[in-house]
């Protein structure tokens, strides 16, 4: 739960572009809203499609069945990278243990409409040595998953950028692959893009002191870029710390336009035919 009152609305973007990442699963703000109000709170400023994401085995089955549901959404599933490790060592709460967890991650990706696996990836800020291999291999799961189902991969990356740059080399990345909330430097970016990579930017791409992350963005071509709430986290400037939703979307794009130096209407066509090309039509 993300508490705290809802930022206002923010101007409405001239072309409707996609929220390509978020977790409506999550309740969130004061008052708390339903997925439907969202949803159309979203669509009233111009972020008329989404990607919800079902990262852990609760989240995933309500993705699978939401996404059915509501026209306005696609979905994505996996294992969070935190989660994988406490299904391999028997200490998810859940006592399902992580073959039978994976098993169940891979049928619903096969369910219609969810069109990614994702995300996963690794996280070596909450997840200390002693579950990093149940990471790794979990990563090398999803991957394969992917591939097998020739679905894109949102790839969660913190605090393991090298390592996630080196499974992805040695197993061969799936031909759609996206750095969710991407919080690498400018050359990580230039080896991605030639890598064929897609970098997602989040509301981190506005906070005040994130000149790194926009150097990143400066370096990215228009076409590999997408954007994303990770709602209800990662709230943009000059919101940040206020519950998040797809209706903010319009931050990140503008400040999208203004490092690219494009037009705002230019950046939301990008960013709206990309999503189509890596997601298939809504």
């Amino acid at each position: 739960m993300r508490s705290g009152a809802w930022p206002p609305a923010p101007e409405a973007l001239p072309v409707a572009v996609v929220d390509n990442h978020c977790h409506l699963e999550f309740p969130a703000g004061e008052p708390e809203l339903t997925v439907e109000q969202r949803l159309a709170a979203a669509a009233a400023v111009g972020v008329d499609r989404i990607v919800q994401v079902g990262c852990e085995l609760d989240s995933a089955r309500w993705t699978a069945d939401a996404v059915g549901r509501y026209p306005a959404m696609l979905g994505a599933v996996a294992l969070h990278p935190n989660e994988a490790p406490l299904h391999a060592s028997g200490e998810h709460e859940s006592g399902i243990p992580y073959d039978d967890a994976l098993a169940e991650i891979a049928s619903l990706a096969r369910v219609d409409r969810i069109r990614a696996v994702g995300e996963t990836g690794l996280d070596f800020f909450r997840t200390g040595e002693e579950g990093r291999a149940a990471q790794v291999r979990s990563f090398r799961d999803h991957i394969a998953l992917a591939k097998e189902l020739d679905l894109p991969l949102q790839i969660h990356d913190r605090d393991a950028h090298a390592e996630v740059l080196e499974v992805l080399e040695r197993d061969g990345a799936p031909e759609r692959t996206v750095f969710h909330c991407y919080s690498g430097d400018a050359g990580m970016a230039r080896l991605c893009v030639q890598r064929g990579y897609y970098l997602s930017f989040a509301g981190t791409v506005t906070f005040k002191n994130a000149e790194g992350l926009r150097a990143a963005l400066a370096v990215t071509p228009l076409d590999r870029v997408l954007v994303e709430t990770d709602a209800p986290f990662l709230t943009p400037h000059p919101h940040r710390g206020a519950p998040n939703a797809p209706y903010l979307v319009p931050l990140t794009v503008r400040t999208v336009a203004a490092v690219l130096d494009v037009d705002l209407e230019v950046a939301c066509e990008a960013v709206s035919v990309t999503s189509e090309n890596l997601y298939g039509p809504w």
